[in-house]
């Protein structure tokens, strides 16, 4: 099958759905069919973002409207045009052919529509998603990457659940169990004083990563003499001032650690040594910290909703993250409680391989191109 992948502005820096057009190229090849990626060209956004000022609009423009000539002439090779972000949903309506997107959360639209009230949208934001929106309701199918995003998109858009199904995302980088040694000798390279035990988290800085909740749970949880000595690594993006103040407030700066730009290694040798991941997200559409952690072995706390719960399976301990006394009882009363807790978290994240994401994705193509063939008869 000839299949188009529709890639992210690069300018965009959006490094994970990178990632995912990368990975999706290079299993669909694996599998034997004919593959092409095209992504905006930055020909009006000059530098390095197009994300504030004067260049996130002509970034819109490189992207919405200089794109679409281009995407139009590339999706009549294509037997299947799959948009990798649903961000871009509306690129849908530009092309000729049977269209997959790929629906990663439905935050953006949820707060566009009022339904989350934490994350206010202003009016051009609004109209924006709106417009996302739109490009859902009349592409050819929809995959999630879960089934709690398959969910709210029924539920919010209306979407008929014979146009979705769900391709749970396989990790983007081959992430297994590091040797100790290995694993330190790496760290050390970035952290030359950071000793164990710690305890880890990665993330950015959108409100529902919820990083002020990991900060006040750890805080919480060394108030216990077992966990004292226990330091916290929160890795990412750098720390806002909001965050900043509250770890201040807290009084414990010498015990947080900031890391930024970790390689994939690096984060590997984090999760392979850390005594556990602390994920407490509001809310996700997948949660890939969850699956690459349980991949190198890594217990892993996290929130009990989904989709953290489909991702974390039955290898993971589960917290409210709002309720911060009760989350460090249950940390400190089940972390060392189960003795196969690291072997199950081995096995779940074999759930997340190349091959069963590639065969979802193949199952979606072929079922709108089937269609497609019979309209045409």
């Amino acid at each position: 099958m000839k299949i188009l992948i529709v890639a992210n502005y690069a300018l965009s820096h959006q490094e994970s759905m990178q990632r995912f057009a990368k990975m999706l190229e290079d299993g669909l090849l694996t599998e034997g069919h004919e593959v092409q990626v095209i992504r905006p060209e930055a020909i009006l956004c000059k530098g390095s973002q197009a994300e504030h000022g004067l260049n996130k609009w002509l970034g819109y423009i490189d992207r919405f409207i200089l794109f679409r000539w281009q995407l139009k002439q590339a999706a009549r090779w294509a037997d299947v045009v799959h948009i990798c972000d649903h961000s871009n949903a509306m690129y849908a309506k530009w092309v000729n052919r049977p269209s997959l997107v790929t629906c990663h959360d439905l935050m953006a639209i949820q707060s566009a529509l009022g339904l989350i009230k934490i994350n206010k949208t202003g009016f051009t934001g609004r109209i924006f998603q709106q417009w996302i929106a739109s490009g859902l309701q009349v592409c050819s199918h929809v995959a999630c990457v879960s089934k709690n995003t398959q969910d709210e998109l029924i539920k919010t858009l209306e979407v008929p659940v014979e146009k979705t199904s769900i391709a749970y995302n396989a990790l983007n980088y081959p992430y297994s169990p590091m040797l100790q040694d290995q694993a330190w000798a790496l760290i050390h390279k970035r952290l030359p004083d950071l000793k164990p035990p710690y305890f880890f988290h990665l993330g950015g800085n959108q409100w529902y990563k919820n990083r002020k909740g990991v900060v006040e749970i750890y805080y919480k949880l060394i108030q216990h003499p077992e966990y004292s000595d226990h330091r916290l690594v929160l890795a990412g993006k750098p720390w806002p001032d909001d965050l900043k103040d509250k770890i201040s407030t807290l009084a414990i700066k010498n015990q947080v650690v900031e890391i930024n730009d970790l390689t994939n290694e690096e984060i590997r040798a984090f999760y392979s040594v850390a005594e556990a991941l602390i994920f407490p997200s509001l809310q996700e559409g997948f949660g890939w910290p969850i699956a690459e952690a349980q991949a190198c072995g890594c217990k892993v706390i996290t929130t009990g909703r989904a989709p953290m719960t489909e991702v974390g399976g039955d290898a993971a301990i589960y917290i409210e993250p709002e309720r911060l006394d009760e989350a460090a009882e249950i940390i400190f009363s089940q972390l060392h409680a189960e003795d196969n807790l690291e072997y199950k978290s081995l096995e779940n994240a074999k759930r997340f391989s190349m091959k069963f994401m590639i065969a979802s994705y193949e199952a979606g193509y072929n079922q709108i191109y089937s269609i497609e063939d019979e309209n045409i008869k």
